[in-house]
């Protein structure tokens, strides 16, 4: 029998769902830039950088309520150094970037024929280069130059 309903739609509109992680602290929508984890055995807590996955006994907090944390009585707050700014990237990042695209963009030199030293037969009875050591998929080890 078909179905006279039509195509099914999601009962929570898509641009409700963020990707950007929110303060915990009860009515406070704003962005998170740090999170708070307790050391219970030595009655500390530790407020860091924002992690890079949300922990479910961890406390993600805006620079607000960040700055104003207090804890309890006889507890000691240690503050990791926090960048509340955005990230950005750094000049070792961005040339690493242009080295990979431009790793990428050059010719293969077996293609061509202009190896330079022996061709060597890798598995499945492919070329490899003669520092490769192995193959899998299309990640190799290979050999250190020194050797």
């Amino acid at each position: 029998m078909e179905s006279h309903r039509g195509p099914l739609k999601s009962a929570v509109p898509s641009n409700v769902v963020s990707p950007v992680r929110r303060c915990s602290r009860t009515a406070c929508g704003r962005p998170a830039v740090a999170t708070l984890t307790y050391v219970y055995a030595d009655s500390t807590a530790v407020l860091g950088p924002l992690a890079t996955y949300a922990e479910p006994h961890c406390y993600d907090l805006c620079a607000e309520h960040s700055e104003r944390l207090t804890a309890p009585r006889g507890w000691e707050v240690v503050r990791l150094a926090t960048d509340t700014g955005p990230a950005r990237p750094s000049g070792d990042d961005l040339e690493a970037l242009a080295n990979a695209v431009r790793e990428a963009a050059r010719p293969q030199e077996r293609a061509a024929g202009g190896g330079n030293g022996p061709q060597v037969s890798g598995p499945n009875g492919r070329d490899a280069h003669p520092m490769e050591v192995a193959r899998r998929g299309h990640l190799r080890v290979l050999r250190s130059p020194d050797n």
